[in-house]
């Protein structure tokens, strides 16, 4: 799958417009500001450097932001019918769902990969871009909390932790938050569950899109039967038992 150019502006339009109507205050200018700073780069940045990953083209990053943050308002309906505590508003799921791969962009001086040029890597492993070594190592929440950080950008404590735990316990990291056998220490939101569950969401929905169609045995078409031929089918089926019967009788 690939995204033209029309596509991939619509798609970053979609975060701006996001902005515009979720979050309030000084926030709104600030990540206006930074997101329009940086927007060829994070418009045309891979949501993954590996094809075997999720959605390895340019555009993919915000093509997923994107499907994430549609998928949280949908999970998070689900779970307030459900009867969650309102916990949370939804400035603070629309930022941690904007946010929460964040740090994939690198740092605010230099882009996190580039395109490969090793067309042996590209054709056996699938990696279709390198990392950039210029870039000290973070974890991707840790970086995202950096650089919104460094934008003097003020997180809630609800978007800081979902930020910070959105892969779940797929993270041995999160354990401390998110596997705690005692009330007092576990979450006081529903909100990191339902980001990672949106998260998850989108990732396994690009997966399928891409992958599962390549794995699949086609189903053969069902031929179809005319009236003339089903009666024929339980003529046979008659005669079948009758000569049965007969047989039957001749043994007797």
């Amino acid at each position: 799958m690939v995204l033209n150019a029309e596509q991939v502006n619509e798609n970053f339009g979609v975060l701006l417009s996001g902005i515009e109507k979720y979050i309030t205050g000084e926030r709104k200018q600030q990540f206006l500001d930074f997101y329009n700073s940086l927007d060829e780069r994070i418009a045309l940045l891979p949501a993954s450097h590996k094809k075997a990953y999720h959605i390895c083209f340019p555009g993919g990053y915000v093509d997923h932001v994107v499907r994430v943050i549609t998928a949280a308002f949908k999970v998070s309906a689900v779970w307030k019918e459900m009867g969650t505590s309102d916990t949370y508003t939804d400035e603070e799921l629309f930022v941690s769902a904007l946010n929460h791969d964040l740090g994939k962009i690198g740092s605010l001086e230099e882009t996190s990969v580039h395109p490969s040029t090793d067309e042996w890597r590209k054709k056996n492993l699938g990696e279709m871009y390198t990392f950039n070594t210029k870039i000290e190592y973070m974890t991707v929440p840790d970086r995202s909390l950096f650089l919104l950080q460094q934008q003097g950008i003020n997180l809630t404590t609800n978007e800081w932790i979902t930020i910070k735990t959105h892969d779940g316990l797929y993270d041995d990291a999160n354990k401390a938050y998110l596997k705690s056998f005692m009330p007092e220490t576990k979450p006081r939101t529903s909100l990191p569950f339902i980001v990672h569950q949106a998260d998850l969401m989108a990732s396994r929905i690009e997966f399928e899109r891409e992958w599962l169609s390549k794995f699949s045995t086609p189903v053969p078409p069902k031929q179809k039967t005319t009236k003339q031929d089903r009666v024929n089918s339980n003529l046979g089926k008659i005669g079948s038992k009758d000569n049965n019967l007969m047989d039957l009788v001749k043994n007797l």
